[in-house]
């Protein structure tokens, strides 16, 4: 500590410094975004946005004065000058919103996605705008030469006179601020530490203060049903669960560069209207292998209830989930899964992460042993960013110039695009290889595939970046997401489906990662109280 610049000043000082640099330094995205929402048709619009840094400066001001507590307040105050100073940097960098879903992301991500995050920008930022405030506010000595009583007064007087400007500044404008957070939510969730705290709070209630977590058992009546043809084999069903791919960016949907040219000759079914049920894989994961639509979903009870998954071990269906993405989000922590980057296959991995073709590794000498009916959970690395660059092999960089950087917000927006089209392609390539090693296994089984991504991606458009805006003002880009089924001849022959009537109906029909529960247990066949037909994606087209 002696090493430390010798630093002095006054308590109300310190806060009143604290105060402008919270305001001013690690809420400046906050003031610009908000400043830009505002008209400026009136002297009175002007007046309004000077108010704004004022209330803030005087929020920031109320709350230093009340934590002012000599042995609680340096340890809290670099706390919330380092996290702060990174939420300031994804906010500023990618228009990343802060919210309790990011958190969980922050909680639950894996070496691999947090790596490709860092960079010099990003150390460079939080050493000046995190860790130096902090080493001052470490070494800085508050002289207190006041009596304790006399500095208690002045900490209650400064809180006082905040709570006076605010009220006074929301008697004037109140519906100003009304409007203004009414019609953009998400500027809320930008202020900070607010975001960062409440997020955390939020978390920590979810997942460790929410009472009993007994598991929650659902479908133990499942059991296979009878078929309509005679049953001559079993079934396996593959379902790629893709990662941050976009509907807006595959071919099959409409899109003009030709990113799906093996799926397309693979003649699969592609629903154009579908989305997910979040903007985060932690969320969309749990929820689309729960039994809860989107509308009522609750991830407290999701993490402690079985999923489909569970309901297809109980029927007596062998399950094998394969992970290339940092894990199953407890999708599937009851039946048998494997993390296929710890194999380190050396022609496709690299260091912490893996492309694709790692979930096809060995996957024949798997399907060799079973016996019965199957179904397959690959889930894939996808277009993850914003390393877009290292999720594809050097074959597949058809579109250039590339983005080959993390730093995605400051490359060339075409750019940008072309690599992300390009894990695109490899993303077709790697479906299409699924499809061929099913084929191999016709003679055998009945074979189906199922593919949809988790969420989506946003690229830059409305100067958001990577996903996890909150659903309810995420944009298109984040919640628009690709879905296809292939079936074999023989599946459809089986289980009396006929294929064009599927084909007529994905071009209309608005299906989600609510379908998913129903339409998987449909697919293999399995009867439950828990199957709700309505929701089955192929039952309005069987025999």
């Amino acid at each position: 500590m002696n090493a430390l610049p010798k630093l002095q000043c006054n308590e109300n000082s310190f806060t009143l410094y604290l105060a402008l640099f919270f305001t001013f330094i690690l809420n400046a995205v906050f003031l610009g975004r908000t400043w830009e929402t505002i008209p400026y048709t009136s002297l009175h619009d002007y007046i309004f946005a000077a108010t704004i840094p004022v209330v803030l400066f005087s929020a920031f001001l109320f709350l230093f004065s009340v934590v002012a507590v000599p042995w609680l307040r340096k340890p809290l105050l670099i706390i919330l000058l380092l996290s702060s100073a990174a939420a300031n940097y994804f906010i500023y960098s990618f228009g990343t919103v802060i919210d309790t879903n990011m958190i969980q992301n922050v909680f639950e991500t894996d070496a691999q996605e947090a790596t490709a995050l860092f960079s010099l920008r990003y150390l460079l930022w939080m050493t000046l705008i995190g860790a130096v405030p902090a080493v001052l506010v470490a070494a800085v000595k508050i002289s207190n030469n006041r009596p304790w009583w006399m500095n208690i007064a002045w900490r209650a007087v400064l809180a006082l006179a905040s709570v006076v400007v605010i009220l006074l500044i929301a008697a004037l404008f109140y519906k100003d601020y009304a409007s203004l957070v009414r019609n953009n939510k998400g500027l809320v969730k930008m202020i900070t530490p607010a975001n960062v705290v409440s997020g955390v709070g939020h978390y920590a209630d979810n997942r460790w203060l929410a009472g009993d977590r007994t598991l929650v058992k659902i479908g133990q009546d499942a059991q296979k049903g009878p078929l309509i043809a005679a049953e001559t084999k079993k079934t396996l069903v593959i379902f790629v669960l893709g990662e941050t791919a976009r509907a807006e960016n595959f071919s099959l949907g409409g899109y003009g560069r030709e990113t799906n040219p093996k799926l397309k000759q693979d003649n699969v079914i592609y629903y154009p209207n579908a989305s997910s049920c979040g903007t985060e894989t932690a969320i969309s994961v749990p929820c689309m292998f729960s039994n809860m639509p989107r509308a009522h979903y609750n991830a407290t009870l999701a993490s402690h209830q079985e999923g489909v998954l569970d309901v297809m071990a109980h029927a007596g269906v062998n399950v094998l989930w394969r992970e290339n993405d940092g894990g199953c989000k407890g999708a599937c922590d009851r039946v048998p899964h494997t993390d296929m980057t710890k194999w380190q296959v050396s022609e496709l991995c690299q260091r912490d992460y893996c492309l694709d073709e790692v979930l096809l590794h060995r996957l024949n000498n798997y399907i060799d042993s079973v016996k019965d009916d199957t179904l397959i959970v690959l889930h894939q690395m996808g277009s993850h960013g914003p390393a877009y660059h290292l999720r594809y092999p050097a074959e597949m960089r058809k579109f250039t110039p590339t983005c080959d950087s993390n730093q995605i917000q400051d490359c060339d927006s075409q750019a940008l695009v072309n690599t992300y089209d390009n894990s695109v392609l490899y993303t077709d390539s790697m479906v299409d290889s699924t499809i061929s090693l099913l084929k191999s296994y016709s003679s055998r089984f009945n074979v189906a595939l199922v593919y949809l991504s988790d969420h989506g991606e946003s690229l830059g458009e409305h100067g958001i970046y990577l996903h996890g805006t909150p659903y309810l003002f995420a944009p298109s880009q984040q919640t628009h997401i690709p879905f296809l089924l292939w079936l074999s001849a023989d599946y459809a022959s089986t289980y009396g489906i006929n294929q064009q009537c599927l084909l007529q109906a994905a071009k209309t029909e608005a299906v989600s990662q609510d379908n998913i529960f129903h339409t998987l247990l449909g697919m293999m066949n399995v009867q439950t109280r828990e199957y709700q037909p309505t929701l089955d994606m192929v039952k309005s087209c069987r025999a």
